[in-house]
Formats: structure tokens, sequence, C-alpha cells
């Protein structure tokens, strides 16, 4: 049985996800906006924190599809991923960058500044406008303190970038970062 959520199916390969998740708004406790960037981690490629095993870092991407994955990066910031349950075992989507819609007021006062392209372009800065922590870990996407609503394609087709994932050391040829084609809230140009 599959995990839809917003028009996303979390049983789908990480890529597909991540593809698919460009233009879903995200909110957390009614703070967020439209994701602008993505990237995929499958555990078959050594980037991917489900790469070594289940451990009691990344417990949350052995469980089911439709739940977050948060994690401090490098010891100093949060990062959010949504996890994907590919071909029977555990996957990512890193959300990288979103254009801020709702909560600007707060998102503004998590992060300092009042820069809205600067609130959350890059996954560290993205959580925290969001106000996310270790205590949003292993948490179902449909349930508070999450809400995702799906795009309207029907009037608005989001021309998707695709290019390789950045600031890894490895799997880095993989061109499983996507981004919204145009959008001024990216954490970094794509390469043309």
């Amino acid at each position: 049985m599959s995990k839809i959520i917003a028009g996303i199916d979390f049983e789908a390969p990480s890529e597909v996800v991540a593809r698919q998740l460009i233009g879903v708004t995200v909110l957390v406790n009614g703070v967020g906006g439209r994701i602008v960037e993505t990237e995929a981690y499958d555990r078959e490629e050594p980037a991917s924190h489900c790469y070594i095993g289940e451990t009691p870092r990344n417990f949350s991407m052995f469980g089911p599809p439709g739940r977050s994955y948060v994690y401090r990066s490098h010891g100093l910031h949060w990062c959010l991923n949504f996890v994907c349950r590919e071909n029977g075992h555990g996957a990512g989507v890193l959300l990288r960058a979103i254009e801020p819609l709702a909560g600007l007021d707060q998102m503004r006062a998590r992060r300092g500044l009042e820069d809205a392209r600067l609130l959350c372009s890059g996954p560290g800065r993205l959580a925290q406008a969001l106000g996310i922590t270790r205590a949003d870990n292993n948490l179902p996407l449909d349930g508070a303190p999450f809400t995702l609503l799906a795009s309207d394609q029907a009037v608005d087709v989001p021309t998707v970038l695709t290019g390789p994932r950045i600031g890894i050391s490895k799997a880095m040829e993989l061109p499983w970062r996507f981004g919204l084609a145009g959008s001024r809230f990216l954490s970094k140009p794509f390469r043309q």
C-alpha cells in the first residue's frame, strides 16, 4: 500500500519524490512555503545516511515512508528530510530551499535577518526558519506539526532543473539535485 501525501507517493524512488516535491508547499506549525530545491538520497549510494545501515542517528530512515528525518549537519545546523521507501529500503529527500510564503515574521525572528531570499535558501537556514529541531524527527508528514499542500499543476506546471548534488564528497556525479527554474530562492544556482 502506497503512502501518498499531497499527491506524492513516498514509496517511489527518492529521485522521483525529490523532483515531484518541487512546487509543493510545506508548513511546520503554519510557517513555511513552496519547495524550490531538493536532493535525493538512496541507501545504495555512499552519500546517503542509510548507506552504513541503521544507527541511533538515522533510525527514522529505516521506518515507514512519509515521515521526517532530522539530523544535525557538521554539528551546527538541523536539516529536514522526507523519508521514502524505495524498493523496500530506506531513502530520503533533503529539503534544500523553499520560497517563504507563510509566517515570514517568525522566520525573520528565528533567522535574525530581513531578506526573504536568505531566510530558507539552504538546508540549515530552512530548518532554522521553520523552527525544526531533533524533536521533529520521525514524525508523520501528514500530521502536526507538518502540513504538505499539493501544487496546483493544472494552473502552474513547474519547470524543474536537474544537476549534481552539492556539499557532499561521495557520489557527487549523481544528478539528484532538483530546483525550480527561475526561482530566486535556490541555495545555489544550477550549472548551465
